[in-house]
């Protein structure tokens, strides 16, 4: 009689995760030299204390390859063992090409089929959902996930209401099967709302409001932002994705090993935790350090408490943002 080994549904994990940001970096007390506000309001606010910046010339497509090819060799492959690639930006280096073709290039990933993909703050999130469910199928072995940003190129330095959040950086994740049982990315949810698409925006540049005199004039082509607006549906929807696949999987704030959010402002991230019943030191923030690199926040933070040794193999973790659109989206997995 042949024994017929029972099938184990295969789950997609992260095997390995790098990140990147530029050298240069801008201060609050920079910043007070350049629009009217202090570091002590900066702080207090956002809980940001410095970004990283890029230098003239340099691109999203670069941080994201730097990150990449970091994650790369943490993992012992090289850029050929890799058959997706997927970006998660806000500022592709052009509306075409993709940045996923130009990370291709530099890569030298010749094998991958890729495209960016726009969701803001949402970005890795939505990125990750993507790739897991390509690895999952089998339609991908190995799947390069990036969430990148240079947010500098889009931020008004006259506009103290928005210059003091954004920094620049990138995380690139490696994603591919495992049949290990429990470990890997075990649910996602995933969802937008529309009508709040004015509260965070770049007005112009797009097939609405093409570039023009009057835009520029107009300091259009730069973000936008309805702080209040943006800062209500972040905390309230930080938390209900969270809860949504809480609830779903029967996980309670006692088995979350670690709670990563989208690091866009710490009294926006304790909020949501508090609301969870997720004490502190199950909370990553690194916002102080970064700003709010959109796409980037994530692995950021992720790849912090790796280094920080506060991951561990079958820790049960919680990943969730909140962006403009809107865009919400949340992970649970079991790291390993």
């Amino acid at each position: 009689m042949v024994s017929v080994k029972p099938h184990i549904p295969l789950r997609a994990r992260i095997s390995s995760l790098a990140t990147y940001v530029p050298p240069r970096v801008l201060t609050n007390a920079e910043l007070e030299k350049m629009v009217n506000t202090s570091d002590e309001w900066i702080l207090q606010r956002t809980g940001i204390r410095e970004r990283h910046i890029v230098d003239e010339g340099v691109a999203t497509s670069d941080l994201a390859a730097e990150a990449s090819k970091r994650a790369l060799a943490k993992a012992g492959l090289t850029a050929a063992d890799i058959d997706f690639i997927v970006v998660a930006t806000t500022t592709p280096d052009t509306l075409f090409p993709s940045t996923a073709c130009r990370v291709q290039d530099k890569i030298g990933a010749t094998s991958a089929w890729g495209f960016d993909l726009f969701a803001a703050c949402s970005g890795f999130t939505y990125a990750l959902t993507t790739a897991a469910h390509l690895v999952m199928s089998g339609g991908s072995k190995r799947a390069l996930v990036i969430g990148a940003d240079v947010m500098s190129s889009i931020i008004d330095y006259t506009d103290r209401t928005t210059c003091v959040l954004f920094g620049d950086g990138a995380g690139a994740a490696i994603v591919e099967a495992t049949d290990e049982p429990g470990i890997g990315m075990l649910d996602f949810e995933n969802y937008i709302d529309g009508h709040g698409g004015e509260a965070l925006c770049m007005p112009a540049g797009g097939s609405l409001r093409p570039a023009s005199k009057e835009t520029v004039d107009q300091r259009m082509h730069y973000v936008k932002q309805d702080g209040q607006a943006v800062f209500r549906f972040a905390v309230r929807n930080t938390e209900e994705a969270c809860r949504r696949i809480m609830e779903r999987n029967n996980v309670s704030a006692d088995d979350v090993a670690l709670f990563i959010s989208h690091q866009a402002n710490r009294r926006i991230i304790m909020s949501a935790a508090e609301k969870l019943s997720v004490p502190p030191e199950k909370v990553i923030i690194n916002i102080e350090r970064f700003g709010n690199t959109t796409a980037a926040t994530i692995p950021l933070a992720l790849n912090d408490a790796i280094e920080q040794n506060r991951v561990k193999k079958g820790d049960l973790l919680v990943l969730v943002s909140v962006g403009a659109g809107y865009t919400v989206g949340s992970v649970l997995m079991r790291w390993g």
